[in-house]
């Protein structure tokens, strides 16, 4: 497992305690080093113990040897990065699976079009998705996720390792879509934390949710996904989750914002990776590249990333011109 966050080290816990053998790496040297010793991952979930069959190690080489999968489970800003490292690590009939969520910001790309990029196709790329928090998971509350690739032999190999105690694991051929709904339902979820700082209400979070739906089905159709993916556990499954519930960072930093505090001092009180920041603005630039209308999306962008006040913004959405929800623009009267 590349990555010991609170979901690297949490996909861990779940696997140790279905009995699969994990090596658990982290760039952070000195983190490993407290992960060894005191065999709990204080700094980002405390309180968890890792199982005995779950070690971490200070040396990439020395987490990827002999390993039938590597799990990725970094930030998306360093999943290319990963990558590059990973290359000369890697043997033939290793299998590839990543559980991070985002989109390459100057690209758009997403996550396993990047690993084609600096793997090639001799590593294909699976996804794991879904409406999961990392305490939940590593505490053996209930959750599902989706496991998706374009080899259904990968996704079911991977599906029967996690598919254990309280996770319930699903396969999807569609990786686009599945990678698509986890990068951008953390962009629609600072847009509902920035409606509740400000007051709006229950009524507007849940029309955000839904508008933000389509903005995501809108989007991932254009990129090649399926409709129905958004429907599921990746899309609105997960989107339902991160902006209904605290424990997503990306509703907190909406919270954040919209109660007055600048974007990177909220960063900062975070004290980790909100993915939605980076994902806003790679949405934006997928917009004007596909020539697509995303308005919440495109709000939360000038929120975060051009200073715009989250009250005006949020007006401005109300504002806009009539639509049908068939997405036929209603004529003025």
């Amino acid at each position: 497992i590349i990555g010991a966050g609170a979901w690297g080290t949490a996909l861990a816990v779940h696997l140790g305690k279905a009995g699969w053998p994990a090596k658990l790496w982290d760039i952070d040297r000195a983190h490993v080093a407290n992960l060894l010793s005191d065999r709990e991952n204080k700094r980002y979930l405390p309180g968890v113990s890792l199982p005995s069959c779950v070690q971490p190690v200070e040396e990439l080489e020395t987490a990827v040897r002999g390993a039938e999968c590597v799990l990725l489970v970094t930030p998306s800003s360093a999943l290319r990065g990963t990558f590059r490292r990973l290359k000369p690590l890697l043997t033939r009939g290793m299998r590839l699976c990543c559980a991070s969520k985002g989109l390459e910001v100057e690209s758009g790309l997403l996550t396993h079009q990047v690993a084609a990029e600096e793997l090639g196709a001799d590593f294909p790329l699976a996804a794991v998705s879904g409406p999961t928090f990392a305490t939940e998971v590593a505490a053996g509350r209930p959750a599902a996720i989706t496991v998706a690739s374009g080899s259904a032999e990968l996704a079911g190999w991977l599906a029967l390792k996690l598919n254990s105690g309280a996770v319930r694991a699903y396969v999807s051929g569609d990786v686009t879509g599945v990678e698509v709904g986890g990068a951008t339902k953390n962009v629609i979820a600072i847009g509902a934390g920035l409606s509740d700082g400000l007051g709006y209400g229950a009524n507007a979070r849940a029309a955000l949710l839904c508008r933000g739906l389509a903005e995501i089905v809108r989007l991932g159709v254009a990129l090649g996904g399926r409709a129905s993916s958004f429907m599921g556990l990746a899309g609105l499954g997960d989107l339902a989750l991160t902006c209904s519930d605290d424990q997503s960072r990306n509703r907190r930093l909406g919270l954040k914002v919209a109660r007055g505090t600048p974007v990177e001092k909220a960063l900062e009180e975070l004290g980790q990776v909100a993915e939605g920041l980076y994902a806003a603005d790679a949405v934006h630039r997928l917009s004007r590249r596909l020539d697509l209308d995303l308005p919440i999306s495109e709000q939360v962008y000038q929120v975060l990333h051009r200073g715009r006040d989250p009250g005006k913004v949020l007006k401005a959405l109300l504002s806009r011109p009539l639509k049908s929800e068939d997405e036929v623009p209603v004529a003025a009267a």
